[in-house]
């Protein structure tokens, strides 16, 4: 994995940091269904429960930031793949959301950074990969 990859994967983590604030300001918990139902997974309470879902999430995008991909473990290229492609859906999903429901969702207006991360990550692993 090169150092620009790497580089772009941290940034990827770093909007998705965003985009979690964004959602937990916009309660995403009470305007989006499977939101609701994994948040309710966690605790009764859909705020904590959302909350903490996303301290999870980021502190495993921080740590597999340190670890696999800075370090460039073997497993590195799986664990950036994975993410992006995780975030591509997200990328794509918000705005699609929005216009289902004709107006402004929260996590839309970082959904673009997500997908151009998420997209960008995605060829430079691809360029990488062919030698090119």
């Amino acid at each position: 994995m090169s150092n620009r990859a790497a580089t772009t994967f941290g940034l990827l983590i770093l909007a998705q940091a965003a985009h979690s604030i964004e959602e937990y300001a916009g309660r995403l918990w009470e305007s989006f269904p499977p939101a609701r139902f994994v948040s309710g997974l966690v605790s009764d309470d859909l705020r904590l429960g959302f909350l903490l879902l996303n301290v999870a999430l980021l502190t495993f995008g921080v740590w597999c930031y340190w670890w696999p991909v800075s370090r460039r473990w073997r497993s590195a290229r799986a664990v950036a793949l994975g993410w992006a492609l995780v975030e591509l859906v997200n990328g794509l999903g918000h705005p699609l959301w929005s216009v289902r429901q004709g107006g402004y969702t929260p996590g839309v207006a970082t959904a673009l950074i997500l997908l151009i991360l998420a997209g960008t990550l995605l060829v430079q692993m691809r360029t990488r990969s062919t030698g090119t």
